[in-house]
């Protein structure tokens, strides 16, 4: 008796992860994925596509290689602990090859629409409509799993910068950073202390004349390798650790990892105080900022306040000459394929576990990979499959 068929949105890290659990619970995978090769967010390419996530040239993970893999797929021995994206995308298609999971993508196909079929309260069913070399197929899944991630839709917030309409200098997201080579010279604000506006000012500050970078409310900031050259990841998260902090309340953990991390180097004299809490909000990654601070190469600035022409006046008061302002905003959800119905995903988007939409009455739409972690996306995205495609089975229940 064949199996369930099962519509795979995306053949990134959480889509390729997805088809191989399919697979190993007798189900019948088929995913499509826009562009024309699998990666999703790690495969770097010079030109930026509207249909993908796009980084830059010198993009480096920040989970370690050993917290980073798939269960039964360990990265090569020779590998680095952190890797470029290069050698993760060589992962990635060894993972493909190995589990023989290309037979089941097809690719240069846009999934244009999905919605319930009229049978949709007893079947579970899903009309997925494709379009591929100009022309629309119709297709009935009896479950779908959304992959396509967190990073193609860019948020820039021009509205909450004033002045920015008469600014001469030229502005761009950080998705549309690849590399520093143009901006020789440039005095440049980066707006955003994510990783990747971490990343950018960092990189950035080696051919500017000066970086300035910029944020709203501070952000408390890792190190790759901890005590006796650890990987950070290896010497925190671990089951002791995590039942420890089952036991201990917030503000002592909030209290430890602020004085660990400001042992470090102090976030108050190096500019960059978080006005939250340890806990209420992801925290950055970066093992050089500090020397870039301390050394000049980076200055760091509060919120911007105004633009001028040709300057930027911060909310200290303090105005710079700046050529160009790169936004390293984040960015937020988007599925324009899903039909607008509050059942299927609301204006808050709630998601059971971050996976099931919680109204619908059959439970054969999840989303996998649609969250920050605080490790790794790998391991996190294919235990979400494993449970997705148990509910699919119906051998798995979701209980409130």
């Amino acid at each position: 008796m064949p199996g369930k068929r099962i519509a795979v949105i995306g053949a990134g890290v959480s889509g390729l992860g997805a088809i191989k659990c399919c697979l190993e619970e007798g189900l019948e995978p088929t995913c499509f994925e826009e562009s024309s090769d699998i990666g999703g967010l790690w495969r770097y390419e010079e030109t930026i596509e509207d249909c993908r996530p796009s980084i830059y040239h010198s993009a480096t993970i920040n989970t370690s290689k050993e917290m980073s893999c798939y269960s039964d797929f360990p990265f090569p021995a020779a590998f680095p602990n952190y890797m470029h994206n290069t050698k993760l995308m060589d992962y990635l298609r060894m993972y493909t090859a190995h589990f023989h999971l290309r037979q089941h993508i097809r690719f240069l196909s846009k999934v244009c629409s999905v919605q319930r079929c009229p049978d949709f309260s007893n079947s579970g069913r899903w009309d997925v409509v494709v379009e591929v070399e100009g022309k629309q197929e119709n297709h009935v899944f009896d479950g779908v799993m959304v992959c396509t991630g967190l990073y193609t839709n860019p948020v820039l917030p021009l509205q909450s910068f004033p002045g920015i309409s008469r600014f001469q200098g030229q502005y761009l997201h950080s998705r549309e950073y690849k590399t520093p080579m143009k901006f020789q010279g440039k005095r440049i604000v980066v707006v955003g202390v994510g990783n990747s506006g971490l990343d950018l000012a960092i990189e950035l500050s080696h051919v500017a004349e000066q970086v300035f970078l910029s944020t709203r409310r501070g952000t408390w900031v890792w190190n790759r390798v901890w005590d006796y050259g650890m990987p950070i990841d290896i010497a925190l998260i671990t089951r002791f650790n995590e039942a420890l902090g089952n036991l201990c309340p917030n503000f002592i953990i909030n209290k430890w990892a602020e004085w660990r991390l400001n042992k470090r180097f102090s976030h108050l004299n190096y500019g960059l105080q978080p006005k939250h809490s340890f806990l209420s909000h992801h925290s950055a990654v970066s093992d050089d900022l500090p020397n870039h601070i301390i050394s000049g190469r980076i200055l760091m600035k509060p919120n911007i306040h105004e633009f001028t022409e040709t300057s930027v006046t911060f909310a200290d008061g303090t105005e710079e000459a700046v050529d160009v302002v790169i936004f390293a905003t984040g960015y937020t959800f988007s599925f324009p394929f899903l039909e607008q119905n509050p059942c299927v995903l609301d204006s808050q988007h709630s998601m059971f576990k971050f996976v099931f939409p919680p109204h619908l009455e059959k439970s054969t739409l999840a989303f996998i990979g649609i969250l920050q972690p605080d490790g790794a996306t790998i391991p996190t995205s294919e235990l979400q499959s494993r449970w997705v495609v148990q509910v699919f089975k119906g051998t798995c229940w979701l209980r409130q």
